[in-house]
This record gives C-alpha cells, sequence and structure tokens, in this order.
C-alpha cells in the first residue's frame, strides 16, 4: 500500500513538474517527407528567427518543443525548405498535434488559438486569390467588392476575438508592400482598441506591445490629418529651421507651384544615393515648371548634412536643427517608420499620403505638374 501511495505522489509531482514548465509541445507529421528537415520559425519584429532544424523520421513524423513563458504566447512557423508548412499560436502547456502536406496545407489539434491563426490565413489566402482574379480580369469594380468585403470580415473577426492574439495577424495583412488591409487613418482605433483588450490578458507579450507602437504611429497620422484639416488658410504644419548659413526657411515662405518637403539623413549614405540618382534629374525635370524642394535633415552631426549638401551641389532649400529625432518636424510628421520621407504640397495642399519611393514620387510629380 506504501509502494502504491508513493507511486501517487511520484506522478502527481512529475505531472506539477510538466505543468510549470515553459514550453510547449509540436507533435507533427509531414506526409510525403521521410527523414526530412523541417525548420522551426519563430515570429520576432518584423521578421521569423529560426529556431532549429528537426528532421522526420522514416514515417514523417517529427516532435519539437518550444519555450512560451507564461502568459507570452509565441507565433510559431514550421516549414520545409522555403514552404510554410504550418502556423501555430503556442501557449505553455498546449500539446498540439500538426498533420501537413508538402503543398502548404495542415490539419491542427490541441490548440484553439492555432486553429484560428490557420483559419485567419487560409482566409487571406482566399481572399487574395479572388483578388488577383479580379484584377488580372480588369474588373477593377468586382476587385474593390472584393477588397471592401474582406476588410469588413477582418474588422468582425478582431471585434469577435478581442482577448486572442490571432487578432494581430489580421491587422497587418498587405496585398502588397504598398497595399494594407487596413490602409485607412481611422485605423487606428481598431489598433487601440484591440491593444487595450490584449494587454489585460497578456501584459508582458512583445507582440501587444509592438500593438501599442503601431496604435500610437497611426494615431499621429490620425492627428496630423486632423490638423491640416483644421489649419485654415494653411493646410500644412509650418517649418522654420536653418540652412547652411544659419539664417532660417520657413516653408511658409516658399514661393513655388509645388513644393516637396523632403525629410532625410545625410549619415546614410543610400539616401545620398537617393539625392544624386533619382531627386537631383527629378528636380532638374520638374523645377522649370513650377517645383521646389524644401528638404529637412534629421541628421545630429550638422558638419555631416552640411558637407553632403556642397559636395552633392544640392540646389534645393536645405535646413537642419542638428537635433535628429528629436526634432519637433519627427512628431508632426510623423517620421517614425524610416527615411526618407516626402510629401507634396501643392498650391498649398498636399497632394496626397507621404512618400516614400521613387516609383509614387515620379507618379506625384507627373500628376501634379
Amino acid at each position: 500500500m506504501r509502494n502504491y501511495k508513493i507511486i501517487l505522489v511520484s506522478a502527481a509531482l512529475v505531472a506539477a513538474v510538466s505543468a510549470c514548465s515553459d514550453k510547449a509541445v509540436i507533435n507533427g507529421t509531414l506526409t510525403g517527407a521521410t527523414d526530412t528537415d523541417v525548420i522551426v520559425k519563430q515570429l520576432s519584429g518584423n521578421g521569423m528567427t529560426v529556431l532549429d532544424t528537426v528532421k522526420t523520421n522514416s514515417a514523417g513524423a517529427y516532435s519539437y518543443k518550444v519555450e512560451v513563458p507564461e502568459g507570452q504566447p509565441e507565433f510559431i512557423y514550421i516549414f520545409k525548405d522555403d514552404l510554410k508548412v504550418a502556423s501555430l499560436l503556442l501557449q505553455k502547456g498546449d500539446k498540439v498535434k500538426v498533420v501537413s502536406d508538402t503543398l502548404g496545407s495542415y490539419t491542427v489539434e490541441g490548440s484553439e488559438e492555432s486553429e484560428k491563426l490557420r483559419t485567419v490565413e487560409q482566409d487571406f489566402a482566399s481572399f487574395l486569390d479572388r483578388f488577383a482574379t479580379a484584377v488580372e480580369a480588369g474588373d477593377q469594380a468586382g476587385a474593390s467588392k472584393e477588397y471592401v468585403n474582406y476588410y469588413r470580415s477582418c474588422v468582425k473577426f478582431v471585434l469577435e476575438n478581442p482577448y486572442s492574439l490571432s487578432s494581430v495577424p489580421v491587422l497587418y495583412q498587405k496585398v502588397n508592400e504598398n497595399f494594407p488591409i487596413f490602409s485607412q487613418s481611422s485605423d487606428a482605433i481598431i489598433f487601440q482598441n484591440l491593444h487595450d483588450s490584449l494587454a489585460l490578458v497578456y501584459p508582458k507579450s512583445a507582440y501587444v506591445s509592438g500593438l501599442k507602437k503601431e496604435a500610437e504611429r497611426r494615431f499621429n497620422v490620425l492627428n496630423l490629418e486632423h490638423q491640416m484639416r483644421n489649419a485654415g488658410e494653411m493646410s500644412y504644419p509650418d517649418i522654420n529651421l536653418p540652412s547652411i548659413d544659419g539664417t532660417k526657411k520657413r516653408l511658409s515662405e516658399v514661393d513655388s507651384k509645388a513644393v516637396l518637403i523632403y525629410f532625410w539623413t545625410a549619415s546614410d549614405a543610400s539616401q545620398k544615393m537617393f539625392n544624386q540618382d533619382i531627386l537631383l534629374p527629378l528636380y532638374n525635370q520638374y523645377h522649370p515648371k513650377g517645383l521646389e524642394v524644401y528638404a529637412v535633415s534629421l541628421d545630429t552631426d550638422k558638419g555631416v548634412w552640411a558637407d553632403a549638401v556642397r559636395d552633392q551641389e544640392l540646389p534645393w532649400i536645405n535646413v537642419c536643427d542638428g537635433l535628429g529625432a528629436s526634432c519637433p518636424v519627427v512628431g508632426t510628421y510623423n517620421l517614425t517608420q524610416g527615411l526618407p520621407v516626402a510629401y507634396l504640397l501643392v498650391d498649398g495642399d498636399f497632394s496626397g499620403d507621404a512618400i516614400s519611393d521613387e516609383a509614387s514620387l515620379r507618379k506625384a510629380l507627373s500628376k501634379n505638374l
């Protein structure tokens, strides 16, 4: 009888230790892929970090344990070469069974959050197929309808799952690099509300912290638009910074049909190349038609900036206060996502959203000049 009790106590201890373990267990099968390497990756920032490589056995089975701290679920992805064969959202103590094929289809058991994530990705892939079909057929109305319907379904999913981290990737989906699903400035409210809900459940999650930063960025954009709508005769926040000779140059005093407000830094070699290879030819082409450039440097070393302006013989208005990221324009013009960034003013009004690539810049200039 005593031995029996000892066995029961030992079993209870093992169970307690197992329950306290900061791990989730993946038991997977990759059909048709025996003795094959599968790569385990974890979402990290804007990319993925490789955790490990695991080999399947003669039946295509593999097993892996993932560190998942309490209250900090992790997005884990299984790859075969470059093909993603499973997406998982794992919590501490999860034991999931995943069955995948080499075409990217899979099923998952033992994790409600992972199943939600699977559904999210499946619905997105289906939307992309329908949207692409409409675009290829030249059916602009059909493509627009597909987008609107999908956007609404995404909003519904987020509202119905405010305490699930599976809602987070929904907000970051993109048709392409320049076409996010949640592209309206008012979407800042959706980002903020989801963050507030998730922070109650997962206050330590890095994904929730990232959501807060994105919500703040979007509210900065929303506030900028609000300032422009309520600026009266001046439809943009004014800038008054010193030029190379020390005299201040005010943006509102630039007398040109179109003014490109250009934010950059001379400490980045690629941005100096952008000046030389892209901006100068465009300036020479459009300056006779009424274009002026008001270039704001966010360098902290004014000597580096001044040398670049002189060496490159930049002919436009160049200003810099040497404060870098502390310069007031960073918040006013929402410059938190990297440089270069430009805004085009035409007859004193913004012609569109921020411009951060050559194609958009050429399109804006050709449209307005």
